[in-house]
């Protein structure tokens, strides 16, 4: 069983590790192609339904673009999609989930301080809400609030300010954080699947069989990709706030989300208002910096209480019950308590530390049990924690946790 564990782990490593890569190919091409059209000239000499043209450099060569707004006359013979970039990185980030999320869901996914559902029911409402997220969303957007592109984005922010608000009455502050962001993907890779695809593959489809193609197609498949445009930038957050307690960690995590995504528009809107040649936008990095200001200042609002005090040990789970049996589990508290406690506290001692980091907390003999899995990775078989060992854990003590993990998945 413990060999599992650690398989498991790199599992993990190597889920993250896909969706990274993933994610930077999607957001670098969505932000290449964004740039491009709205850097796009008018130029004499285009040829029939041409919108307009670019010439760039790099690579010691220089590449003339064009783009036809609606299509070329004719069908080209090679044509490259861009979609699996998108695909990937939602495939791969949907498996990091219920690896980490789903299958550590004790430890990282429900909130039992705040709502009392078991963890299959944690799961179902983490599955269900990204797909019920994306179903609204796309009635707004096929409404005729379609027509209002501003108006349809004030209502997408306030759909995902609701959701960060109603994950943090289930999910942990961690949890909370990531689910908003996968929200936020699900609506950006179905903006892909369901809609611009199906709409490019009509306008190919009405080329190969001779007919002029409708320009709604191009419109529709426009809107829905500026809409990932402006929510590329808060998912990168999102995707990373686990790093950051003061982000998640903290009673008004929700709000400092919801100014994520503002902080994500007013950058945006800088970048793309240059490479559309509208000059240098600066107010909006004032904004950013207020709205950041804002952040920190939410960031120092008291860390979310749970309902029992520290000093007393809740009852507890039967998984919590098989660690807090097996041999050495004392010894092993004692050595928590005394080298990770410090930091691992609901009022850190360490001197920079605020929260605990990850919300993990290490104060009773119920949460080194429930946290059995991560202490033996993170303190046992490999030497991450204590950070560069400023608490001075021993070989031996290392050597302790190994044997008491390893004796309570023999059973």
């Amino acid at each position: 069983m413990t060999e599992f564990v650690l398989m498991w782990d790199w599992v993990a490593f190597a889920v993250r590790w896909v969706h990274v890569i993933t994610a930077i190919a999607w957001i670098g091409s969505s932000f290449y192609f964004i740039a491009l059209d709205l850097g796009l000239r008018k130029a004499p000499n285009l040829p029939v339904g041409a919108h307009g043209e670019e010439w760039q450099v790099h690579g010691g060569g220089f590449y003339h673009i064009r783009k036809f707004l609606v299509a070329p006359e004719n069908m080209p013979e090679h044509l490259t999609w861009f979609k699996w970039e998108s695909y990937s990185t939602w495939l791969s980030g949907a498996a990091l989930l219920m690896v980490v999320y789903w299958v550590g869901g004790e430890l990282y996914l429900v909130d039992q301080t705040r709502t009392d559902i078991a963890l299959w029911q944690g799961i179902a409402i983490s599955a269900a809400s990204l797909g019920v997220g994306w179903l609204i969303y796309d009635r707004l957007c096929k409404s005729p609030l379609g027509e209002r592109p501003t108006v349809l984005m004030l209502l997408l922010f306030v759909l995902l300010v609701v959701m960060g608000w109603g994950y943090t009455q289930v999910f942990t502050g961690r949890a909370m954080m990531l689910h908003l962001g996968a929200f936020t993907a699900t609506i950006m890779t179905a903006n892909v699947f369901f809609i611009i695809m199906p709409n490019q593959r009509i306008v190919v489809k009405d080329l190969q069989e001779g007919r002029a193609p409708d320009p709604k197609y191009g419109k529709i498949a426009k809107l829905r990709s500026t809409h990932n445009n402006y929510l590329t930038l808060p998912v990168v957050f999102l995707m990373l706030s686990n790093h950051y307690p003061l982000a998640f960690a903290t009673q008004y995590n929700w709000l400092i989300a919801a100014l994520v995504f503002l902080m994500g528009v007013t950058i945006r809107h800088f970048f793309n208002t240059m490479h559309a040649r509208g000059g240098m936008k600066w107010w909006t990095w004032a904004v950013t910096a207020i709205l950041f200001i804002a952040i920190m200042w939410l960031s120092t609002a008291p860390l979310m209480q749970s309902d029992y005090d520290a000093e007393e040990a809740r009852a507890l789970t039967p998984a919590e019950q098989v660690y807090a049996s097996a041999a050495g589990f004392e010894d092993v508290t004692d050595i928590v308590l005394g080298r990770c406690a410090m930091c691992h506290a609901r009022e850190p001692g360490y001197d920079g530390i605020r929260r605990a980091p990850r919300n993990v907390l290490l104060e009773t003999p119920s949460e080194v049990a429930a946290a059995a899995a991560q202490i033996y990775l993170q303190a046992g078989v490999s030497q991450a924690m204590p950070p560069a060992n400023v608490s001075w854990m021993e070989p031996e003590e290392r050597a302790a946790i190994i044997r008491w993990y390893r004796a309570a998945q023999k059973g």
